[in-house]
């Protein structure tokens, strides 16, 4: 009878034990599951940043046949939706290259062909007008794409400081200038945070050197 009593207690014993192990386990996953729970709430308020739907109309604009002004197997210009001149077309890359960051030492030659084919366009458009061929340093449209742009500035999209500064200031990077740099680096840096403050410069009017406050007051002294 002994033995059965002590063995029946350690039976019970056991069964204890057994009940305390899986009732800790139990709150160990509960608490685990609380946590994950917490910080994928946290996550969920996390703002998500959304890309603006205009930043890739490039990639629309590209391939409207009535935006087309040349095209072959490796590029298309188009004529840039809101110009800023009186010519101001957008050479592009058919291959998917997003921005200046993105190019590789193997795409010197696409850009020297985009560059050919925008002197070409500068020279057919009007040859008795300077043009200047370009990038902007953080452009705001998605998908690399080279300035064609006529230096009369005559447009009525040209309507305020930025606009202004992002083609007139060091924001501008001339096209021969990132292939140089693609050659001997075999990559394109430029410093972001630098490049937005030129945008901010006061207005230069750079045929007298002259800097003024307004867009407004620029626009009556040049006459535009």
């Amino acid at each position: 009878m002994l033995w059965k009593y002590a063995t029946n207690v350690n039976k019970y014993r056991y069964c204890c034990h057994s009940l305390q192990v899986s009732l800790h386990c139990s709150r160990v996953v509960d608490m685990a599951s609380k946590r994950k729970s917490d910080n994928d709430s946290d996550e969920d308020k996390k703002p998500v940043k959304k890309v603006p739907h205009w930043k890739g109309g490039l990639l629309t604009s590209m391939h409207d046949s009535d935006a087309q002004v040349y095209t072959d197997d490796d590029v298309i210009i188009i004529k840039d939706k809101y110009p800023k001149a009186t010519y101001h077309f957008l050479v592009m890359p058919k291959e998917n290259i997003p921005n200046l960051k993105s190019l590789k030492k193997e795409n010197v030659e696409l850009l020297q062909h985009m560059h050919e084919k925008g002197k070409e366009m500068a020279e057919k458009a009007d040859p008795d007008l300077q043009f200047r061929l370009g990038y902007h340093a953080v452009p705001s449209m998605s998908h690399l794409h080279l300035h064609v742009i006529s230096q009369d500035f005559d447009s009525p999209c040209l309507k305020n400081k930025k606009h202004w500064n992002s083609f007139t200031t060091e924001y501008f990077i001339e096209s021969e200038e990132i292939i140089e740099e693609l050659k001997k680096n075999g990559k394109v840096v430029k410093d972001v945070n630098h490049s937005q403050e030129l945008l901010k410069k006061p207005l230069s009017d750079s045929l007298c050197c002259i800097q003024i406050g307004t867009y407004s007051t620029w626009n009556m002294q040049i006459g535009t």
